[in-house]
């Protein structure tokens, strides 16, 4: 809907994004993703329904599914709109992701959706705690070495820092320490449906199984 749209600062409208949709399956590309968020300001469950139907009509391979949330340094962080109530999120919730499962999405993670065989490998490698490289301004990369060091890293955030030569390229670095790990590493698997083997925690970062057992203090 483009009042929608336009309530969340979007520059583009409902027809632009199928007909991007459109033009993607015209290329040649049978497989790929639509983001569609829900949980909108003044949003109705027939109305979030409407937008989902809108976007299985266009018959992706993948679905990005998700509520909206108020982030810190944002406008509506510091103005927040007028949201639903909790009772017509959790409808919203409910009937969306019994529309998806009768059109043949199944949910493998909190917000994602996919047709048999269709997850994406990107996801799947980023919530079993993965490795992945961050290129370009504001991108963020984690890495596993050799001597069980593991780094998280992130480039300059604004394109014209992190294109000015004077600049430094990476903005910062931080290793990940022994007690972080655990958390870091379930923060992220536990989004997954069908959960990880309980061998994944020694093979991502290295620490015995035993340790997740023990009571935080």
């Amino acid at each position: 809907q483009a009042a929608k749209l336009k309530a969340l600062g979007r520059i583009h409208d409902g027809d632009e994004a199928i007909r991007a949709a459109d033009m993607a399956r015209a290329a040649g590309f049978e497989n790929f993703n639509l983001d569609l968020m829900h949980g909108l300001p003044d949003q109705s469950l027939e109305d979030a329904l409407s937008d989902l139907r809108t976007a299985i009509a266009q018959q992706p391979t993948h679905l990005s599914w998700y509520q909206l949330t108020l982030e810190p340094n944002t406008l509506f962080w510091s103005q927040p709109p007028q949201l639903p109530e909790d009772d017509i999120l959790w409808d919203i919730q409910e009937a969306g992701q019994a529309l998806l499962a009768e059109h043949g999405y199944r949910q493998y993670e909190t917000s994602a959706y996919a047709q048999p065989g269709r997850q994406a490998r990107h996801n799947l490698n980023y919530w079993t705690f993965g490795d992945f490289l961050g290129i370009g301004a504001g991108a963020h990369a984690k890495l596993s070495h050799a001597d069980g060091r593991i780094l998280r890293s992130w480039k300059t955030r604004l394109p014209k820092d992190y294109l000015d030569p004077a600049k430094a390229f990476r903005a910062g670095e931080k290793q990940l320490t022994a007690a972080e790990l655990p958390f870091e590493f379930l923060m992220n698997v536990l989004r997954l449906t069908d959960g990880v083997p309980a061998v994944l925690f020694t093979q991502r970062t290295g620490l015995a199984l035993e340790l997740l057992a023990k009571p935080r203090r």
